[in-house]
């Protein structure tokens, strides 16, 4: 089903028939708004900035200024708007201010799609990381299924270009976001929890706050819910632990031998830009095929292929629908090729994630004489916070590149802190003299990357912050023949 208008202009409980997003070219607030508007609502919003995405929900009706200012809120309809936040709006931004003021009802992005989610069975997707890839991966599963669920994803599917959709199953598919303890909003049938690390320490205060977070999740499943979880994550473990002693369904998966599996990866075997595994479910043995690289991809499609039985689908569809998805946008996706050398780029901002994709990319990356490639990567820290206190973590992650390069931290709703820059990370990159630099001037990074690879290299740009707009400026530095 297309995301065009349903002309169902009854309202959504607890939303009403028009809603305001503040942010709304964000990743979150965006599918929001696409599915608003595949249901009939009125939609307005504001963004910082044109872009894209602003300019695609123009197309499909939304109403959207760019800048903040309280006569957005006026000016936007007759109806007065239920206004949408996410944590990231500061409470002086005006428009929100001025909601606040007139006693508009103002809503959280996870409450706005939580209440979006009522009517379907919910499958919700939550953990440190991977959460975006496994929520794309279920989802595509169940789209081959001819499920058509409905889906809200922090991040674009490579194929579709799109990260939310308003579908006509009974399914509803979103990334359940840990970071400030919003998750906490839905209620889901089905929950993945892909691993648990402490992140978003900024937000939480300290570990055990955070993993605590996880445990106020499990009160929202529904009776008669399932839970999947990675075996191999001690964190994951622990919170699967703790909901099998409360009587919920526990359904694992894991590469080891350890413990209880419903669904194990016997081997792992790169080939080319995917991978091979044999997976062994309910005593059957399967062959998983994956078009992008890393064992963690597997990982994460163990736990899609779980959540896929879970709502009752067959295994053999879902490994056919898992053997087609073709990757999300800013996870390690590729951005092109030039003179033997190709850029990809990443939204790696945790030292696991980014150890992650730095694996992935070097299973990935051969010559075409045979070969092995080098690794060189332009990572952008995000936030003061994570840089002060994973640059230990950091420098280890980057240390399995052969070129490092670090830019300047992104701040992102963090002001400045004294003594936090790129130097944290640079000095305790363990690598030899010349290959670990401070990235000059944002202007000069694209040509100090390029003059840096070589043929047969593969290069990234990492980071959750605006590093991603390098990628296409280092192809034109490199370009002196045909891109391919």
């Amino acid at each position: 089903m297309s995301d065009a208008p349903q002309n169902d202009t009854g309202g959504v409980p607890g939303l009403g028939r028009h809603v305001h997003l503040i942010g709304i070219g964000g990743a979150g607030m965006s599918g929001i708004a696409r599915i608003l508007l595949a249901r009939g609502i009125t939609v307005s919003g504001s963004d910082a900035r044109d872009s894209r995405t602003v300019t695609a929900l123009r197309a499909l009706g939304a109403r959207v200024e760019i800048g903040h200012d309280a006569a957005h809120l006026a000016a936007a309809g007759e109806d007065p708007p239920t206004v949408v936040v996410s944590t990231a709006i500061r409470e002086t931004n005006p428009e929100l201010a001025a909601a606040r003021e007139r006693d508009l009802t103002v809503v959280h992005r996870a409450a706005a799609l939580a209440a979006l989610t009522g009517g379907r069975r919910l499958v919700a997707v939550a953990g440190t990381h991977g959460k975006t890839s496994t929520t794309s991966m279920v989802t595509v599963a169940l789209q081959h299924a001819g499920a058509d669920p409905s889906f809200a994803i922090g991040g674009d599917l490579t194929a579709s270009g799109s990260g939310a959709h308003h579908g006509t199953g009974d399914v509803f598919v979103v990334e359940a976001d840990e970071s400030d303890g919003s998750f906490t909003a839905f209620a889901p049938s089905v929950a993945v929890v892909t691993n648990v690390e402490p992140d978003h320490l900024d937000h939480h205060g300290d570990a055990e706050a955070y993993h605590a977070v996880f445990e106020r999740f499990l009160d929202r499943l529904v009776p008669g819910a399932t839970l999947i979880t990675c075996a191999d994550d001690p964190g994951a473990e622990d919170v699967a632990a703790r909901a099998a002693a409360a009587g919920i369904t526990v359904r694992r998966y894991g590469r080891t031998a350890a413990g209880p599996q419903d669904a194990r990866m016997v081997d792992f075997v790169p080939d080319g830009s995917g991978s091979r595994s044999r997976l062994r479910h309910d005593g059957t043995e399967h062959e998983l095929v994956l078009d992008v690289p890393g064992e963690h991809m597997a990982l994460n499609a163990l736990g899609a292929f779980l959540a896929g039985v879970a709502v009752g689908q067959e295994p053999g569809t879902l490994l056919e629908g898992l053997a087609g998805f073709g990757g999300v946008q800013r996870r390690f996706e590729f951005k092109g090729r030039v003179r033997g050398v190709s850029v990809y780029d990443d939204y790696a901002h945790h030292p696991t994630e980014v150890a992650a994709t730095l694996r992935a990319a070097r299973e990935a990356s051969a010559s075409g004489h045979g070969r092995r490639g080098r690794v060189l990567v332009a990572f952008q820290p995000h936030l003061y916070s994570r840089t002060r206190l994973f640059a230990h973590g950091f420098a280890d992650a980057l240390s399995l590149a052969d070129e490092v390069m670090v830019l300047d931290v992104y701040g992102a709703r963090e002001d400045p802190e004294p003594g936090v820059g790129p130097a944290l990370i640079t000095e305790r990159v363990a690598l030899p003299a010349g290959r670990v630099h401070r990235a000059p001037s944002w202007e000069r990074v694209p040509a100090a990357m390029a003059a840096l690879a070589a043929d047969g290299d593969t290069v990234i740009t990492m980071g959750a912050g605006d590093v991603t707009a390098l990628g296409p400026e280092i192809l034109r530095e490199l370009e002196g023949g045909d891109e391919v």
